[in-house]
């Protein structure tokens, strides 16, 4: 009888099914890894719990009044906009970006200027695998990603999405409305690129720099009729897509009440934390966001979780 070699013993001892003890202990190792991550959530929010947070957005939200449109205001201050982001319903300030240095860029400019930036583009089924942590991702510059988004391919296009590009913040002007704010991250693709439908339980300020994006939000207390999926403790999914709604697959999304919005070059919107969103371009465009870092301004005149 032939001999087998350590090297291919140990390959398949690898390929065996985890014992019990290995599947609680990793069960273990992930609930304190989650545990701890709502911890420094909470720390860095100045909130008590994030679950909690999220408890009180959804129940402010159910005291707001319905919202049939999205207000196309004038750029704010940030005393005026703190005091109608406390109001806790979405609203447009047209032309707040219109005179940042990177609305004068083209696709050009970032081929001759910013060829060689690493990038993770999205590609195949992004919206399928939106919040699983296997999301079909590939690694390439950018001038790699322009020429595989100019050639164009069968299905969703490729998209570049919640990149950190730092050598573009320079030319971002952004007013200093949250107290805290992550870094700014940037979008970019074809018509036809879409992020679906989700909630993120941090205030969001969303500047359309190129192109036009349409986009659809929901109330925050209104998850319960869209089926949602914890990505983590701030981020949650849903698969229900306004945009193409199956009643029959999701027949509590009848009760969802959803508006429309579409942002233009220069307009920036503000998504109150825990509102659903999904968005999808019509041209090819360029945005970039900021999520705040802090209580949200829907519950800071309430009581904080």
């Amino acid at each position: 009888m032939a001999v087998q070699d350590n090297t291919e013993i140990e390959g398949q001892a690898s390929r065996l099914p985890p014992t019990r003890q290995q599947s609680e202990a990793a069960a273990v190792d992930s609930a304190a890894h989650k545990e701890a991550r709502e911890r420094r959530d909470a720390q860095v929010r100045g909130v008590a719990s994030i679950d909690a947070m999220r408890i009180a957005i959804r129940e402010a939200a159910r005291a707001l009044p319905p919202l049939a449109e999205v207000p196309r205001i004038r750029p704010l201050d940030t005393a005026a906009f703190r005091a109608r982001a406390a109001r806790g319903l979405p609203f447009l300030m047209t032309g707040a970006a219109a005179h940042w240095p990177l609305s004068v860029l083209t696709v050009h400019t970032l081929r001759e200027h910013y060829s060689h930036l690493p990038v993770r583009a999205r590609v195949g089924d992004y919206i399928g695998t939106a919040f699983a942590p296997d999301r079909a991702m590939q690694d390439m510059s950018l001038l790699a990603y322009l020429d595989l988004a100019a050639a164009g391919t069968e299905g969703l296009p490729p998209y570049l999405g919640n990149l950190e590009l730092r050598e573009l913040n320079r030319l971002c002007h952004w007013p200093n409305y949250f107290d805290k704010m992550g870094p700014p991250r940037f979008w970019l693709g074809p018509a036809g690129t879409v992020t679906p439908l989700h909630c993120d339980y941090d205030d969001n300020v969303f500047a359309q720099i190129w192109g036009t994006k349409r986009i659809f939000l929901a109330p925050p207390h209104h998850d319960e009729f869209l089926y949602p999926r914890e990505a983590n403790p701030i981020l949650f999914g849903s698969p229900f897509d306004p945009e193409a709604p199956d009643f029959d697959r999701f027949p509590l999304a009848r009760q969802a009440a959803t508006v429309e919005v579409i942002v233009n070059p220069g307009d920036m919107l503000y998504v109150p934390a825990g509102w659903y969103h999904q968005v999808r371009a019509l041209t090819f465009s360029l945005s970039s966001n900021r999520w705040a870092r802090a209580v949200p301004f829907a519950l800071r005149s309430g009581q904080l979780p």
